[in-house]
Formats: structure tokens, C-alpha cells, sequence
């Protein structure tokens, strides 16, 4: 491996209150990543590592999968025993402190995120592309507030109004991901039966269509309808999110939420088989063109 394999590249950060994203989140991921690759190109093991630095074993795993993040001697320590140049280690500690910051979302109540949902967050913020399939809902980058609204209104348990509003405030903040001067690119393929589904009546989802109709005019936002007609099709009632970010260095991230939590998925053969089903759903849904007439319509008709 040499020097330049640890270029941080254009760190495109940028924070959502200034037009800047910083994630801590996909800094944090990043760095884990380039210790185990250094530990395994060193070919060692977390075993010889822990004697050779007098530390447990426990806590070079801890490093190597994001539960504890490694302090400036540590870092060290590590590039030390692993024969890394001082750029590279230099480069890595700057990544370390980077992902000790705070991102914007976490600025929000544990209740606004929802179990485990502040690491998505912090994920989507920083990434470039955002391939989705949904069921039966709006994609959240797509709703609109009354739509949004409804939707928590109907969970259970009910929550307070206070979260309710924290939580259409978190979505709005996301959603600014789509607009400024290097906008989120969003893809996403909707099945027909969450256009039809009369979320909060037709003084709501009527707003909601109207609202897809817009977001489609921007030239980074994709939407294709799945069609009843469609029939059977990959990942039937299973809807997913594909992330992709910018620096080449950190490979796309699938995504998916159960009833009380959600899964990350990040092995090289399990994010492709999420990226060939979405490549196939594309195939089977209607072209863009084909599903802005059909949301027409659907407005047309309420």
C-alpha cells in the first residue's frame, strides 16, 4: 500500500445549516476501514497487535469497528507498528478528530432519531446518490410536511407533540440535502399502491402528489413509478436505500428499516445484490416520463 492510498481526497464536507456537510458518522467509517487495512497489510493479527502494544484485544476491535474512536496516540501507536508514513498517519489523526465532531442531527432528541437512525442520517448527509425503493410510502426526502405528519400520527405508540415536531424539523433539514450548489442525486422507485394509499385524506395526498410532480422538474431527481401491472419483482414489500458518497475510498452503504429498527449493509456481495435488484426495478417500472403522466392522473382524479 502506498502513501497516496491514504488521501483523504476532497473531503466535500458540508453542514446543512451552512451549506457545509460534515459527517462524522462516514469520517468514523472511513478511519476504521484504513486501521483494518493497515493491520491487515501489515498481516497481523488483532491478537499480535494487542501484545505488541500491551493493550487487550478488546479494545483493537473496539477500533476496528466504530465503538470507541482511537485518540491521537493511539493513532500513533498503531501507523507506528504498521511501518505507515507520517503523512498518512498525520492525514488519519485530522480524520479522528474530524469524527469526534457532533453532526447537525444530533443536535435533536434520541426520540426525533428513532433507534439507531442518527448513523443513516449522518450516512445520507454526506453521500452523493441515493437510489430507493418504497412500498407503500412517499420516500422521506419526498414528503411533505401534512403528508409526513399523518404518517407519525398514525404510529404506535403515539408520541408527544414536541417529537412529532422534532421530527418534521430533522426531515426538513434533510430534504435541504436536495437543493444548493452540490445537491443530494436522488433516484428512487415508488410502487404505484403508495401514490394511491390515501395518507390523511385528499387535502393531503393530493399536495403530496403535487409536490412529486415539482421535485421531478429538478434535473437530480429521479422518479419512476412501479405499476400494479408490474406484478411480481425484486424485493417485493421490501424497500431499501443504496448510499453512495463522493470520495471513491468509501464503497456504497445498503440501507433498510423493519418495524423497530434498521440494518446496515456493507459487504461488497451484499450491497451488489441490493444494486441488482434496484437496476432491475428500474426496468420493470414505468420510464420517468411514463410516471409523472400516471401521478397526473392520480391528482387529476382525487
Amino acid at each position: 500500500m502506498s502513501t497516496s492510498d491514504g488521501n483523504l481526497n476532497a473531503e466535500h464536507t458540508q453542514e446543512a445549516s451552512t451549506n457545509e456537510r460534515i459527517s462524522p458518522t462516514v469520517r468514523l467509517r472511513k478511519l476504521v476501514r484504513r486501521l483494518r487495512s493497515w493491520r491487515e497489510h501489515a498481516r497481523m493479527r488483532q491478537e499480535d497487535v494487542a501484545d505488541v502494544l500491551g493493550w487487550s484485544k478488546a479494545k483493537v476491535s473496539r477500533y476496528e469497528n466504530a465503538e470507541q474512536i482511537p485518540g491521537t496516540a493511539e493513532i500513533i501507536a498503531l501507523a507506528t507498528i504498521y511501518g505507515r508514513s507520517e503523512q498518512e498517519r498525520d492525514q488519519y489523526m485530522a480524520l479522528a478528530v474530524q469524527a469526534r465532531q457532533r453532526g447537525w442531527w444530533q443536535s435533536y432528541g434520541t426520540e426525533a432519531l428513532k433507534q439507531d437512525f442518527d448513523e443513516y442520517v449522518g450516512l445520507e448527509s454526506e453521500a452523493c446518490l441515493l437510489k430507493e425503493y418504497c412500498f407503500e410510502l412517499i420516500p422521506g426526502l419526498l414528503q411533505t410536511e401534512s403528508y409526513a405528519t399523518e404518517l407519525m400520527r398514525a404510529w404506535l405508540p403515539s408520541v408527544d407533540t414536541s417529537v412529532t415536531e422534532e421530527r418534521a424539523a430533522l426531515r426538513a433539514q434533510r430534504q435541504a440535502n436536495l437543493y444548493g450548489e452540490h445537491p443530494l442525486a436522488l433516484h428512487t422507485v415508488v410502487h404505484e399502491c403508495a401514490l394511491r394509499q390515501r395518507v390523511g385524506g385528499p387535502e393531503v395526498i393530493r399536495p403530496q402528489l403535487e409536490h412529486l410532480l415539482s421535485m421531478s422538474e429538478l434535473p437530480h431527481v429521479t422518479i419512476q413509478v412501479l405499476p400494479f401491472t408490474a406484478g411480481a419483482h425484486p424485493a417485493m414489500d421490501s424497500p431499501f436505500i443504496i448510499l453512495s458518497f463522493p470520495d471513491p475510498e468509501f464503497t456504497d452503504v445498503g440501507f433498510a428499516e423493519y418495524l423497530t429498527g434498521c440494518v446496515y449493509v456493507e459487504d461488497p456481495e451484499e450491497v451488489e445484490s441490493y444494486s441488482l435488484n434496484f437496476n432491475a426495478l428500474t426496468e420493470q417500472a414505468l420510464t420517468p416520463t411514463a410516471s409523472i403522466d400516471l401521478i397526473r392522473t392520480l391528482v387529476d382524479d382525487i
